[in-house]
């Protein structure tokens, strides 16, 4: 890192507080462009909120064209907020409550992906009593997986969508009055990095779209092949290329819905990490450096509380991070392994086991990088009530203050941003 971007973001932190995450939109614009490059142009793309629901990134995220995948009410609220317009909006999720799906209704939603036979049933009865007629995508659990890294959601017994020997028990003329089903959305997996492996994902999936769909008897206008798009996560790296994915999945649709070249079949993909991993960095500082035993400490002023990569939701990722030191670069002492933890009252409290770096003393100024997605957001925000981070928003290299959230405002004060959006400062 320059020593001038080292300096600007040091005095953010001076400015706004520690921890503070810091997000760049043009680095979300440069992945939306290489997203649409590396999948048919005539390709719907979703932005998966869960992601990363700040207003002021999906504002970004929907000036680009991209339309909105939602999984709560709070990221259906982030989202028409934004400017995404409601029958644009896609609603996801195998636990769908009547509320939810009720307000989604209300709020004007006309697309849901349901999951199994009774979250059909539930979402065709709650457009019938609104008196309005919605569209569904039969979410599908794939007979097989590929192998490869990253988090699975079919290929295997899973909550996620119907399993494909039993999609055909969608069907009934019932629901299909209210709520007919136009399509079909698969999601095999996340975080592949190699192109070749997330094109047999892709081919597994668009296999059993197709399937599903003579299963269920209709010729789908709409077929989601979800996402698995690569980005590192807090760590040096850049997102993962993709320079033959278009060919191959041009290919595949041609083989498995020949119609789609016509505009009779609409393809469409999904992401989160991919469009806004990379834009986002996490400033902390060291607030204490300690030796137990043959071990050596480096106590954060953010841990598993700020930083989540699913860490918050049954530590699916190890912890990993391994960050710059900002305000002491030339560190004296040979790099040696160091653990990374943060200040709450548990051994979990990890981000990352033996990283190799020279001690970094206290106050001295950290900055771990990709991680604008899946960090506060997959985060304990609630343990202990710690202070919630800043975060601040850049585009470009001007500076203009907008709106802010102080730091030091506690959980019970101040909602985690999934179900209440925080409030943003943007800068430039």
């Amino acid at each position: 890192m320059r020593p001038d971007e080292a300096a600007r973001l040091i005095d953010l932190v001076h400015t706004h507080g520690s921890p503070c995450y810091v997000h760049r939109l043009d680095r979300i614009r440069a992945a939306a462009a290489e997203l649409r490059a590396a999948v048919p142009a005539d390709a719907e793309l979703f932005y998966s909120l869960k992601a990363n629901p700040h207003p002021l990134v999906v504002e970004q995220i929907t000036r680009l064209g991209l339309r909105a995948e939602a999984s709560s009410t709070g990221e259906l609220r982030t989202a028409l907020a934004a400017g995404q317009r409601p029958d644009q909006v896609l609603y996801t999720g195998p636990g769908k409550t009547p509320a939810e799906v009720t307000e989604a209704v209300a709020s004007g939603v006309e697309l849901f992906s349901v999951e199994s036979v009774t979250d059909y049933q539930r979402v065709a009865d709650l457009a019938e009593d609104a008196g309005t007629r919605v569209r569904c995508l039969a979410r599908v659990n794939a007979g097989q997986a590929t192998a490869g890294p990253g988090l699975r959601m079919s290929g295997a017994p899973s909550q996620f969508g119907t399993d494909l020997d039993r999609i055909g028990e969608l069907r009934h003329p019932d629901r299909d009055r209210f709520a007919p089903l136009i399509g079909c959305h698969v999601f095999s997996a996340t975080n592949i990095a190699d192109g070749d492996a997330l094109a047999r994902e892709f081919a597994v999936g668009a296999r059993a779209a197709a399937q599903a769909a003579r299963s269920l008897g209709i010729e789908p206008s709409l077929v989601d092949l979800g996402g698995g798009f690569g980005s590192p996560f807090a760590r040096p790296g850049n997102r993962s290329a993709y320079p033959h994915l278009r060919a191959a999945l041009t290919g595949l649709l041609d083989a498995e819905f020949p119609t789609w070249r016509t505009g009779a079949v609409r393809p469409a993909f999904e992401s989160g990490r991919f469009l806004t991993g990379e834009s986002g960095t996490l400033l902390c500082t060291v607030l204490d450096v300690k030796q137990s035993r043959d071990r050596t400490y480096v106590v954060l002023d953010a841990g598993t509380n700020v930083l989540g990569g699913y860490t918050g939701l049954g530590r699916l990722l190890p912890p990993r991070a391994v960050p710059t030191v900002l305000s002491t670069p030339d560190l004296p002492g040979e790099p040696r392994p160091l653990d990374l933890v943060g200040p709450l009252c548990t051994p979990a409290d990890v981000l990352a086991r033996a990283v190799t770096m020279p001690v970094p003393p206290p106050g001295s100024v950290l900055a771990i990088p990709n991680v604008g997605a899946y960090g506060l957001t997959a985060a304990l925000t609630g343990f202990l009530s710690r202070p919630l981070p800043a975060v601040v928003v850049l585009d470009g290299g001007g500076e203009t203050p907008a709106s802010a959230r102080p730091p030091g405002r506690h959980y019970p004060e101040s909602p985690p941003p999934v179900l209440s959006p925080l409030p943003a400062r943007t800068i430039g």
